[in-house]
């Protein structure tokens, strides 16, 4: 018989204790201790797991091997249609690895993965614990045209999942989502912190063993009250997280943590009715088409990841009618724009206390860069003043407290696309100019190193 025991567990970091206790020693939060009930199954009982056999080579269980003796560099991965997802996976999908896809509800988590299972040339076991198999054949037949070797599974208790799976021996499973399973060695509710944990112990021990790639669905809700990706972040071996706000059509998925590839990659999707469609050149996109030129508005060369791209940065200051002055930022960080305010008063002598200032940053993207200063102070000193900024103009660069413009990285990369995109100016610190052979580029590198330059050159 199986022994039932009781712990606690933290819903935010998943500590255990065998009490109940007010503040988690782990990760300091208050109030986060859940009670969950466990089942410790006995030796007969793990022998009556269908899934657990051999494994794909036929050892029962693995065995020490001389570091010197393995062979690495060997692995084929699984390229897919979508570039976009093999570029933040690092060239692929790799055998036996185990992705955790995360994001809020309604983000476009599920399109894209079944655009992954329809449109790649492998056969794909697409789970799911949440739709009906009529409902994901409505939305494949709005996505693509005619359905890949694709097989379909409503269930969600892991046994009956993993015997499928070992039985049909797919190339890729997809789990839709990791909330909704349930292992039935646990004696607690769907998306509890101890079933989400068991449920991903299962899966990753499957795809170890026999060498499918998995990817799980997980999602994220606002009060953070039940157990989400973040609990598995030391299980899977790549967490991609899929960003983005339901009112705008971009969407963005970076890498937030990638065992076999680098964690600056991103890839850029635009959300329309046939599903979700790759953005190859996002800076055209997000870039808007004026007759007219407006003040207030300035590009700014940023980085996502290891992509260049070029977003325009949208200011308006007018005066403060209810007395106070409004500070609103869409996309940029608020707090870093009051910091650029007091920089401009204090270094600029530019007056901002009986302003309202919004800030907007076109497409919907929140950007973190901070060689987008350059453009921000710009936009601000544009609508203020009142003074439209040249057409194909662009900023790169950090402002300091004392008004200085700072050096970036990766400035050449922030150039050539600037220059690709048929800009005639770039605005870059001084400080960035070392070792820049400017008769590569067709723009013009207009270096400055403080406010007081940058003020000269554009509204004097």
């Amino acid at each position: 018989m199986a022994k039932v025991k009781k712990i606690f567990l933290c819903a935010n970091c998943g500590a255990e204790s065998a009490k109940w206790i007010g503040k988690c020693p782990a990760c300091g939060e208050w109030n986060t201790y859940r009670e969950e009930v466990l089942v410790k199954e006995t030796t007969q009982e793990e022998k009556r797991r269908s899934w657990v056999g051999k494994s794909s080579d036929g050892r029962s269980s693995p065995r020490p091997v001389l570091l010197e003796a393995i062979v690495a560099g060997n692995t084929q991965r699984i390229l897919t249609p979508d570039q976009e997802l093999n570029r933040v996976l690092g060239g692929g999908i790799v055998p036996g690895s185990l992705v955790l896809i995360g994001g809020q509800p309604g983000i476009g988590k599920s399109t894209l993965m079944l655009q992954l299972a329809l449109s790649v040339r492998v056969k794909v076991l697409y789970v799911s614990g949440e739709e009906s198999e009529e409902q994901i054949k409505m939305r494949a037949d709005r996505i693509a045209d005619k359905a890949a070797d694709c097989y379909i599974l409503t269930e969600t208790n892991t046994t009956k999942i993993l015997t499928q799976a070992q039985q049909l021996s797919p190339d890729i499973v997809v789990i839709d989502s990791i909330q909704t399973l349930v292992s039935p060695h646990i004696e607690s509710t769907p998306g509890s912190i101890s079933q989400v944990r068991e449920c991903a112990g299962e899966l990753q021990r499957f795809a170890k063993e026999t060498n499918i790639p998995v990817f799980i669905i997980g999602h994220i809700t606002k009060d953070g009250s039940i157990a989400g990706p973040k609990l598995l972040e030391h299980i899977v071996d790549a967490v991609l997280q899929f960003e983005g706000d339901q009112h705008y059509t971009y969407r963005v998925l970076r890498t937030l943590k990638n065992r076999f590839g680098s964690t600056d990659e991103l890839g850029i999707y635009e959300m329309q009715s046939n599903g979700l469609r790759e953005v190859s050149n996002p800076s055209e996109l997000l870039i808007s088409q004026k007759d007219e030129d407006l003040s207030g508005s300035a590009i700014a060369a940023t980085m996502e990841g290891l992509r260049p791209m070029l977003i325009e940065a949208q200011a308006l200051v007018s005066k403060a009618v209810y007395g106070t002055p409004q500070r609103s930022s869409t996309g940029f960080d608020l707090r870093r724009l009051s910091m650029l305010l007091a920089v401009l008063e204090k270094r600029g002598g530019l007056l901002f206390g009986q302003n309202d200032v919004f800030l907007n940053i076109a497409g919907g993207l929140r950007v973190v860069d901070p060689a987008i200063d350059l453009a921000i102070v710009s936009a601000l000193i544009s609508s203020l003043e009142d003074i439209a900024i040249p057409d194909k103009c662009c900023f790169a660069g950090e402002v300091g407290l004392s008004g200085e413009i700072r050096a970036v990285n990766r400035i050449e990369q922030r150039i050539q696309e600037a220059d690709r995109l048929g800009f005639r100016q770039i605005f870059i610190s001084k400080y960035n100019t070392k070792g820049l052979d400017f008769s590569r580029y067709q723009i013009q590198v207009k270096p400055v190193g403080k406010i007081e330059e940058l003020y000269q050159d554009l509204f004097q």
